[in-house]
């Protein structure tokens, strides 16, 4: 089990990486994460999938159909998108997502690009030092 969050998040870009070069882009959301997940999983890291992520005002926590695509080692969120590129929206739900549950490191991964280097966006929620 790897412990450094900058390490799991190297780890994360390789794999990224690797499963993009093996499948190219032009697939489904879905199968990108699920074979990332296998990836990711296969490198000893514990991966899970569509968490559910209620919102919680004024005390009521409510179910509004959100999920996170992926959390690897209860540290790392991971937004999959298929997109032809991407925008502020894209940045700002996964923002959001890391402010709703807690985390503060997240990628968010467009998998419709040429080249995987291009479509990786890391982002940070108050990272501690």
């Amino acid at each position: 089990m790897v412990n450094d969050i900058e390490e799991i998040a190297r780890i994360l870009v390789d794999a990224a990486v690797k499963v993009h070069r093996a499948l190219g882009p032009g697939l489904l959301e879905s199968a990108y994460q699920k074979c990332y997940a296998h990836e990711l999983r296969m490198r000893g890291l514990k991966v899970v999938t569509e968490v559910m992520l209620p919102i919680v005002y004024e005390g009521l926590e409510i179910d509004a159909g959100y999920r996170i695509d992926m959390i690897i080692e209860d540290m790392i969120v991971v937004e999959n998108k298929v997109v032809e590129q991407l925008l502020p929206i894209h940045e700002a739900q996964l923002l959001t997502y890391l402010k709703l549950s807690g985390h503060s490191l997240g990628f968010l991964l467009n998998w419709n690009v040429k080249l995987m280097k291009y479509g990786i966006k890391r982002m940070v929620n108050n990272l501690p030092e």
